[in-house]
């Protein structure tokens, strides 16, 4: 499965490095199709706001049913182009790779016959470990690979299946059909949006996979020892708020399940009043994972052209 994945985010032709894969217009396009389904529900919002004032308090219930489920499409279909645009980079990293493999040994010195000392250094960029071939995936990398195109293809399918459900919570507002469909609607919508941010976490995990191995790829073509940043403390951390955030998803889903046997109105409202914070806590905790793998694939890229200066320089 992990190889079937990684032809969606490998060139078919590594020749041209200029070459257009397609992947920033369909990004692009998918953002604004997530804006206008944004603009769309402010337009409910407004209608909402009207009838409100004209005392229609069920005609207003209906709206939000409806307003809500189109809202959580909207994030989710920017949260996709977000994704599209990422295997874009993913496609480029390794258009890179190549091309760096072609360029650089006529920028490196020439050393002349070296020894590689292998064990663990120190760089301005953190810990690493200095070998002679291409450093092994790691178990992480290999589950990003594998993870995050079903992340994103089921997180969406529970949006929109949410999306539907929310008709239903519309068609039935006070009824306790009605309360069913709105707990449906809430925790599977939630929940697809978890995944969502998973899938892009994986996808960011994945392009700190490539750059691992392509760096190490374009060392041991040159025969110079093959630096190799160790997984740094904001990596770490990431995986750790990925998951939890992604359990969180979960838990609050089935919380939302459970209120549908309640028998009072007042116990569903109460159990709502702190499923809404927790399911935006899980979202958090995958937003601020994401933004520590951003920082880490900042760090590496330093580390990288930091390895490809000090080729060019020392040719070793």
């Amino acid at each position: 499965m992990a190889v079937a994945f990684d032809r969606l985010t490998t060139p078919n032709d590594v020749s041209d490095y200029s070459i257009d894969t397609g992947h920033r217009q369909i990004g692009l396009g998918a953002g604004l199709v997530g804006l206008m389904i944004a603009m769309a529900v402010v337009i409910i919002g407004l209608v909402a706001a009207n009838e409100l004032t004209q005392g229609n308090d069920e005609t207003v219930a209906e709206l939000v049913a409806v307003g809500f489920g189109l809202n959580t499409v909207a994030l989710a279909t920017l949260k996709v182009g977000i994704a599209i645009v990422l295997i874009g980079i993913l496609v480029r990293l390794w258009l890179r790779v190549e091309s760096i493999k072609s360029s650089l040994p006529a920028l490196k010195a020439d050393a002349g016959d070296q020894t590689v000392k292998t064990g663990d250094i120190n760089t301005p960029y953190g810990a690493a470990t200095v070998g002679t071939d291409v450093p092994k995936a790691l178990p992480i990398h290999r589950m990003a690979r594998t993870m995050w195109a079903p992340m994103l293809v089921m997180g969406y399918m529970a949006v929109v299946a949410g999306l539907i459900i929310s008709f239903v919570w519309a068609g039935n507002v006070g009824t306790s059909t009605g309360v069913g469909a709105s707990a449906w609607t809430q925790g599977l919508q939630f929940l697809g949006e978890g995944m969502v941010l998973a899938g892009i976490s994986f996808l960011l995990g994945s392009i700190l996979a490539g750059l691992r191995e392509g760096g190490g790829q374009v060392q041991a073509a040159l025969g110079v020892p093959v630096k190799t940043l160790k997984m740094p403390n904001t990596a770490k951390a990431f995986v750790a708020l990925m998951m939890a955030g992604l359990m969180v998803s979960i838990v609050q889903f089935i919380l939302y399940l459970i209120t549908i046997g309640f028998d009072t109105l007042q116990d569903v409202q109460t159990w709502f009043a702190f499923l809404g914070p927790l399911r935006e806590l899980g979202l958090g905790l995958l937003l601020a994972g994401i933004t520590l793998a951003l920082a880490t694939i900042a760090n590496v890229l330093g580390f990288q052209f930091w390895r490809i200066r000090d080729i060019v320089k020392t040719g070793r």
